[in-house]
């Protein structure tokens, strides 16, 4: 039986910045990542604004930070908007890289798990590594879709070396001008060098399916209209991240004798992106903070955590609601649309996950771009029950 102090079962975002922040915390500390997969990360690119993390937090991630713009842009049909909010990347490769090199051994990867509990951690091959802490970030638990109505933010994209400059100063995270189709639909660009991007087809949907061979073509087509040509594909990348319309927190709950859960298991994402980063990071704060680390205390830890994001998130998921369920056709991208002519502090707010209540009054007042009919029915959470319920039998006809 192997010991350490620490022992993380997945090797994912949150499980890995964790790690990060007790190395620099508490450096005397065993630690051991284990993955099931060749590397850490998968194949993921996480992007964040500046304004989501603080100036330390900002330090700490900046070794894997692939790339880093001073501002970003969103594209409408009656919008066109620079934010002067700095906006950076992280590629699962650079995870990998900066994490593997900080804990060598023990990063133990092609290893499945055949049991994990708040003592250790059993491998397929029966070998036990036990700790008096044990943290699980393998993704969340499938039973949670009984306990909250969900709709999706997916996506695929490809990372392309185009033939001539493509001309983007910085990130266009929105270009809604795209047709809208499966929900509200717009296009990702993150350019990375004068000729490398990645291009992202994306979709806020009720359905989790992504025909990948149709999404590419719709990445090429676009990029056609751009004047873009793609000399090389260098990754593709698809993704399909929870937006939570309603539901309730005991879904993510631990048992004592499990062990404690981290990122999407944990239910530390923003309701309205699915975004993890921001909450990764304040998980990580929160758990390097701990006099004695033990999973019991770890878990008590997460728990006040979660529910404070829970919290904050009772507006995030009224605003899903609108979004999903009272807004028809073109009136979601108009939502959006009005969304990005707010002030930029407040839009940084929002993705930061700490909306104030003057935000939350400024974006529900005014003249909304849905019936107010459409959106009394969307308000009450019971209606997402009914929504998603609708939903599943619509698909299964």
């Amino acid at each position: 039986m192997a010991e350490f102090d620490v022992i993380f079962a997945g090797g994912g975002l949150s499980t890995g910045l964790i790690a990060l922040k007790l190395k620099k915390a508490k450096p005397q500390l065993r630690m051991a990542i284990v993955e099931q997969g060749p590397r850490l990360g998968g194949n993921h690119t996480w992007s964040f604004h500046g304004s989501d993390v603080g100036t330390e937090d900002l330090r700490d991630l900046q070794p894997m930070v692939r790339s880093s713009w001073p501002a970003q842009d969103v594209r409408f049909p009656d919008l066109r908007r620079t934010l002067r909010t700095s906006y950076s990347t992280i590629v699962s490769d650079d995870f990998h890289e900066h994490i593997s090199e900080r804990f060598g051994e023990g990063v133990l990867l092609n290893q499945k798990v055949s049991d994990v509990s708040s003592s250790g951690v059993t491998l397929a091959g029966g070998e036990v590594l036990s700790a008096p802490c044990v943290i699980d970030g393998r993704g969340p638990r499938r039973e949670i879709s009984n306990r909250l109505a969900l709709a999706w933010q997916k996506f695929f994209g490809l990372e392309v070396e185009l033939q001539e400059p493509h001309g983007l100063k910085r990130p266009t995270i929105m270009d809604a001008t795209v047709a809208q189709t499966d929900g509200y639909r717009f296009f990702y660009c993150l350019p990375f060098t004068e000729t490398s991007l990645l291009i992202e087809d994306t979709y806020y949907s009720t359905s989790m399916q992504l025909d990948q061979a149709n999404a590419a073509e719709h990445v090429f087509a676009y990029a056609r209209e751009r004047g873009w040509k793609i000399a090389r594909i260098e990754r593709e990348e698809i993704g399909c991240l929870p937006i939570v319309l309603a539901g309730k927190s005991d879904a993510f709950d631990a048992g004592p004798e499990d062990a404690v859960p981290c990122g999407l298991r944990a239910g530390l994402f923003h309701a309205g992106t699915g975004y993890s980063l921001p909450d990764a990071v304040r998980a990580a704060n929160a758990i390097a903070g701990i006099d004695r680390l033990t999973t019991d205390a770890a878990r008590e830890t997460i728990a006040k955590l979660r529910t404070q994001v829970w919290e904050q998130g009772k507006f995030y998921r009224l605003l899903n609601r609108l979004l999903f369920i009272a807004a028809q056709g073109e009136e979601k991208r108009e939502i959006m649309q009005r969304f990005y002519r707010f002030p930029e502090p407040l839009i940084e707010r929002f993705y930061a996950g700490r909306s104030t209540a003057l935000d939350k009054f400024k974006v529900l007042s005014g003249k909304p771009p849905i019936p107010l009919g459409n959106a009394a029915l969307a308000v009450p959470a019971q209606s997402a029950w009914q929504f998603v319920s609708d939903g599943a039998t619509a698909r299964g006809r």
